[in-house]
């Protein structure tokens, strides 16, 4: 075997880090563009942020503090040279500070703080169920045992207000010979008062009772209520109301009368103390109609200007030291690499922001009953751009217009033949069964197949399992499950 050497010229596409920052900044979303850039400038001394001076503004502000303090000054002054005292004094807490910080007792020091001695809670307290509850658990009197009992209970209830564990188990848990069922029921039904009534049962009839016997016996159609709930909770999740009338022998006015009465009820009692923290989104673009044109702006404040710092860059020219002098160079490029391609990143958004506009007009003036199918290489033709590129500028990206606050990807829908020969977006038929199930009568609500006759009448040709698609990712309920009496 011989060996030789050879050489060979050949093509090949290759990435090169520059072009690999421009693609990845490309599909970050705004929030983490912004962390990006602030990593960007700790890393990278040539590069800040572009300030906007308001000398003129701080002086006023200065001003306006200045005379806030003389104000303060001579108001202290008075009250210091007045001779009467006045009947109330200002206070710095109130009442419900001291009571909650005083004398707010809780069971157990897993809630967030401990207990001392006097049985006075110290630490932080917090909203959810299980803190709730153990809340009104201390200043409720229990016996050491019941006490336990209860803790017990409480832990094992989840965030809709259920108990996860049967009482076998919690009596299991006790690991006390000297604790019995009978002690565990006695001990939950006082739990299942608590506010939230209901806290603690074991099924949605358990907790719907629990609330029922809350009101006054005197209460119109709470026996039929009660009655309903025990026997006939199969009828009534069903919405089969024909059949919950003759069994229980009452008339229209009467069923719709008890109702109104379960209505008030509330089968997941905890739900009243979940908080769910709202999510942010930054726009990207903006969207107006200016002088009759609709116009697309980038959002100047969902990232910051950046500038090469320009002390630094002097070094550079400057330096004697050819190390420093490279070390600036190199920041230098890399900087500038940076800058552009946020610029790049910008150009492309705007672009393709522009070019959904053009496209979805009928959007921007009628609603999404108008929206026209698009797909991501329609754009990627119009705006020359490969249609990879459109997915990541489409991607977490967000449009500011009259109607809310959209992604990009919203635009983006397949679409439905129609009689004429058109096309509708699949986007704008969800829009249309919205409407209509949102002007249906309660009482005779819509079916699928009602809903598939009135879009082909509009001459918009949709299967029935079409339209159960459309209305489950809508988040509609069937037709049976949206009748309603009242």
């Amino acid at each position: 075997m011989k060996h030789s050497l050879q050489l060979k010229f050949s093509q090949q596409l290759t990435m090169t880090p520059q072009l690999q920052q421009a693609i990845r900044l490309l599909q970050l979303s705004t929030l983490d563009l912004q962390q990006e850039i602030q990593e960007a400038i700790e890393s990278n001394p040539l590069l800040e942020i572009e300030e906007q001076h308001s000398d003129h503004n701080d002086k006023e502000r200065s001003g306006d503090t200045n005379a806030s303090v003389d104000s303060d000054k001579v108001s202290s002054h008075d009250a210091l040279e007045g001779n009467a005292v006045p009947e109330e004094l200002p206070l710095d807490s109130t009442w419900d500070d001291y009571y909650s910080a005083s004398s707010a007792p809780a069971p157990m020091t897993g809630s967030g703080g401990v207990m001392d001695d006097d049985n006075v809670y110290q630490g932080e307290t917090t909203d959810d169920i299980q803190s709730h509850l153990l809340w009104q658990m201390g200043l409720t009197p229990f016996s050491d045992n019941d006490r336990a009992i209860a803790i017990a209970i409480i832990d094992s209830i989840d965030e809709s207000g259920y108990l996860t564990v049967s009482s076998d188990e919690i009596l299991e848990s006790m690991q006390d010979d000297e604790i019995e069922l009978d002690e565990v029921e006695c001990v939950l039904k006082r739990i299942q008062m608590f506010d939230p009534v209901g806290s603690g049962s074991r099924n949605p009839q358990e907790c719907l009772l629990v609330q029922l016997r809350q009101f006054d016996e005197a209460t119109p159609f709470l026996k039929e209520a009660k009655l309903i709930i025990t026997e006939h909770t199969d009828l009534l999740s069903s919405k089969d109301y024909r059949t919950l009338m003759r069994k229980t022998r009452l008339k229209e006015d009467q069923l719709r009368e008890v109702m109104l009465l379960l209505q008030s009820l509330n089968p997941r009692p905890g739900s009243a103390l979940i908080t769910k923290e709202p999510e942010y989104v930054i726009p990207d673009v903006s969207v107006a109609k200016k002088n009759g044109r609709w116009t697309v702006e980038l959002n100047p404040d969902s990232l910051p200007k950046l500038n090469i710092n320009q002390q630094y860059a002097a070094l550079s020219k400057n330096s004697r030291n050819s190390s420093d002098s490279a070390f600036v160079k190199s920041h230098m490029q890399e900087a500038k690499w940076f800058i552009k391609s946020l610029e790049s990143r910008n150009d492309t958004l705007l672009k393709v922001a522009n070019c959904i506009v053009q496209q979805q007009m009928g959007f921007f003036e009628h609603g999404p009953e108008m929206m026209k199918p698009m797909v991501l290489n329609d754009v990627a033709e119009m705006v020359d751009m490969h249609e990879s590129t459109i997915s990541r500028v489409t991607t977490q990206k967000y449009m500011h217009t009259p109607r809310g606050i959209y992604e990009l990807k919203y635009f983006f829908s397949s679409h439905v033949a129609t009689d004429s020969g058109g096309e509708c977006s699949s986007t704008a038929i969800r829009a249309l069964i919205k409407k209509l199930v949102a002007a249906e009568n309660a009482v005779k609500p819509l079916s699928d197949s009602k809903i598939a006759d009135v879009l082909a009448d509009q001459g918009i040709k949709v299967a029935r399992r079409t339209i159960a698609k459309y209305r489950e990712s809508l988040s509609i309920p069937p037709s049976n499950q949206r009748k309603s009496l009242v």
